[in-house]
């Protein structure tokens, strides 16, 4: 088999690579993006170069190689006036000169309908359409989401028992009234935990079909014997994102609408919290603090009215508020392909937004002194950001209006619920 020559969507690297598959996803070692085929390393003088524009180099290129069908040809020209300006079979390359179909997400939907996928870049001052067969789409296992999420509820429900017992502990320690049926609290407990992480990522399922991004459902992560009984929830996006709009709206609708349900669960469980004067708490050693943000304050001061001296012991369910606004913030961390990072990839280059992926990890590193957790997630942030994120096919269209204010409504929340300190012991 000879070898192929791969040049990275992103940031026009190239490589000789044994394989000969069209796409190759998250391999550019520079940039970790999506690398295709555009041609083959033979000595054979049968072949003749053809001039790839977007990285000014000659390439050998079958001349025998059947062209792009015919159907797909006549689709290209009713989407864009391009120039053919070289292939190898099955990656097909456009020099744009004039985009007659601004609606990227209607391009790449009749173009997968004849079994191809396209990407537009920006290429030495050029604007080049990549076309290649789609990649295929393995169907989703039917019954796993459904295991993981009665095992999580499972799991947050014995989670929310523990809290529920330490709160009921709380109350008859002060002698104050209250609910005191455990069970009742676990559960209370469980679904407001279930309802911010579910909310978060039906937003994100909700987004991907709105721009025919092919999801799996949400894998809730059950985690027993911690402080919430889960990790959260994930979706796996299956296809790529089609333009910046796109990533927009998948990067931000899952934060928000988890945020927007957080709001009302943190405001019940403060009401329901206890509060007692600093000299009614035992000078004791030990004891787990939960660190606050702006909005934790601000809803804290509107629902209790109490001093700022004064001492909360949360009722499950304000735990449950808190973590969820605590997830809303560690997503929108704006790094790697966390729902931040895509939100700023939007509007940055691959190469930027690596470097302050990097930047990031580091300061998250550093700021463990102040919360152990900062390393791990430093690390982490490390681990993901080495992949890179591709950013959409299309990084040739602008960015709607709607979409900037959409990202400056996420960059409002993610201050809004800035926590440096997250939790810490005496």
């Amino acid at each position: 088999m000879p070898k192929g020559i791969y040049e990275c969507l992103n940031c026009g690297y190239r490589e000789e690579k044994d394989s000969s598959e069209p796409l190759l996803e998250h391999s550019c070692p520079r940039c970790g993006g999506d690398m295709i085929l555009v041609g083959y390393v033979t000595e054979d003088v049968t072949k003749k170069p053809v001039e790839v524009p977007s990285s000014g180099q000659s390439e050998f290129i079958e001349n025998e190689t059947p062209g792009l069908p015919p159907e797909v040809k006549a689709k290209v020209k009713t989407f864009y006036n391009a120039s053919f300006v070289g292939f190898d079979g099955r990656v097909f390359v456009f020099e744009v000169n004039e985009i007659l179909e601004p609606n990227f997400e209607k391009v790449l939907r009749e173009m997968e309908e004849l079994g191809y996928w396209c990407a537009l870049k920006k290429r030495n001052g050029k604007i080049l359409l990549f076309v290649f067969p789609a990649g295929e789409i393995k169907p989703d296992n039917k019954w796993l989401p459904w295991v993981f999420l009665v095992a999580t509820i499972l799991t947050t429900f014995f989670s929310g028992y523990l809290l529920a017992v330490n709160y009921i502990s709380a109350l008859d320690y002060y002698g104050l009234s209250g609910f005191r049926n455990p069970y009742l609290i676990a559960l209370s407990f469980s679904v407001s935990v279930m309802a911010i992480i579910g909310t978060h990522e039906l937003g994100h399922k909700i987004a991907a079909a709105y721009h025919g991004v092919r999801a799996t459902m949400p894998y809730f992560i059950p985690f027993p014997f911690s402080l919430i009984g889960t990790l959260g929830a994930v979706i796996r996006v299956k296809s790529p994102l089609p333009t910046r709009d796109s990533a927009i709206d998948l990067g931000a609708s899952g934060p928000i609408a988890g945020f927007l349900v957080a709001i009302p669960v943190t405001a019940v469980g403060l009401k329901l919290s206890i509060v007692v004067p600093p000299t009614a708490v035992p000078q004791t050693k030990g004891g787990v603090y939960f660190g606050t943000n702006l909005l934790f304050e601000l809803l804290t001061k509107a629902i209790l009215h109490v001093p700022d001296n004064y001492v909360i012991f949360l009722h499950p369910v304000a735990m449950a508020g808190w973590v969820g606004l605590l997830v809303t913030f560690l997503n929108l961390i704006p790094v790697a392909q966390l729902d931040g990072g895509h939100i700023l990839r939007a509007f940055i280059s691959e190469k930027i937004h690596r470097a302050i992926t990097y930047v990031t990890a580091f300061v998250l590193i550093g700021l463990s002194y102040l919360w152990s957790g900062w390393l791990i997630w430093g690390l982490l942030v490390l681990l993901i950001g080495s992949a890179g994120n591709p950013g959409a096919l299309d990084e040739v269209s602008p960015i709607s209006k709607k979409r900037i204010v959409l990202a400056i409504i996420a960059g409002i929340i993610f201050i809004l619920t800035a926590t440096p300190r997250p939790i810490w012991t005496t």
